[in-house]
């Protein structure tokens, strides 16, 4: 499903990875953990709410190639940026939106390999793609994440 966005700011963590030799999966996890552990939601000021998410940006090419990846809560202000957290305003515009469905994070990886295998159909622009994890997305089997690719 289509949908315009309008511009975005993030407040987070972050890492910058790639999907080869899935060494993102196990990247992923440890930016998850330290997320949790260092209990950076408590430290994130002016949330949108309580959904978290993690982004996908500064793609050095295409799903090959290197990116950044940030977890954190869409913010309201980029004007108090805790120290060793990043903040960063993406751009909208034209959207694919997505939902993965089951258990997590097997899910989510189902939804990313199958955008993966439909890149050229989807005329991805790799600007800024992101899930967003709310209310649903701790439900066991009947878990549900929404994913926006930046599209064309």
């Amino acid at each position: 499903m289509e949908q315009n966005l309008a511009d975005f700011k993030v407040i987070g963590i972050s890492i910058e990875s790639t999907n080869e030799g899935e060494k993102s999966i196990e990247e992923m996890g440890k930016l998850w953990g330290k997320f949790y552990s260092d209990g950076i939601s408590e430290k994130i000021p002016n949330k949108e709410s309580d959904d978290i998410y993690s982004i996908f940006t500064d793609y050095e090419s295409d799903y090959t190639g290197k990116y950044t990846a940030i977890i954190g809560h869409k913010v309201k202000s980029l004007d108090d940026i805790p120290d060793g957290l990043v903040g960063r305003k993406f751009e909208g515009g034209k959207y694919t939106k997505l939902t993965a469905k089951g258990e997590m994070p097997d899910a989510i990886l189902d939804i990313w390999k199958k955008v993966w295998k439909e890149d050229k159909e989807l005329k991805r622009r790799y600007t800024v793609d992101f899930e967003v994890y709310g209310e649903k997305s701790q439900n066991g089997k009947e878990s549900e994440v929404d994913v926006f690719i930046a599209t064309e």
